[in-house]
């Protein structure tokens, strides 16, 4: 359990998924550039590649972010923020004991909403 002064701390917002590339070397992670309506778009890399076998789909959807999470550096690639994803049941992964959701949705809105909005 979290206090509610915690979660307070986290800002969950809109942002458009502008650009998505499969990440070299890897099965699951893309890096998506991502408009929250600020100066420039933001990186964020994300293990969603599974779920999406034609990742240009992903280009011009709105969704919900993290978005004031330390920025981390993964597989060399600096990401800010994450993504948000709701996912169910399980699949048998790979060799190495891996595990991945049967089912897997994003956080998506409506074109209504606007970049860079809170979730409240």
């Amino acid at each position: 359990m979290i206090s509610y002064e915690s979660f307070k701390k986290l800002e969950i917002k809109i942002g458009k998924i502008i650009s998505a590339e499969k990440i070299p070397d890897t099965d699951k992670l893309l890096l998506l550039k991502v408009d929250f309506a600020e100066k420039a778009p933001r990186q964020i890399v994300s293990g969603i590649a599974p779920y999406f076998p034609d990742i240009t789909n992903l280009v011009g959807v709105k969704c919900a972010f993290a978005a004031n999470l330390e920025p981390r550096i993964i597989r060399g690639y600096e990401s800010n923020g994450m993504i948000l994803g709701v996912g169910g049941g399980l699949l048998r992964g790979d060799n190495r004991g891996d595990q991945i959701t049967s089912h897997f949705s994003l956080l998506k809105v409506d074109d209504n909403a606007k970049e860079g909005s809170f979730v409240k």
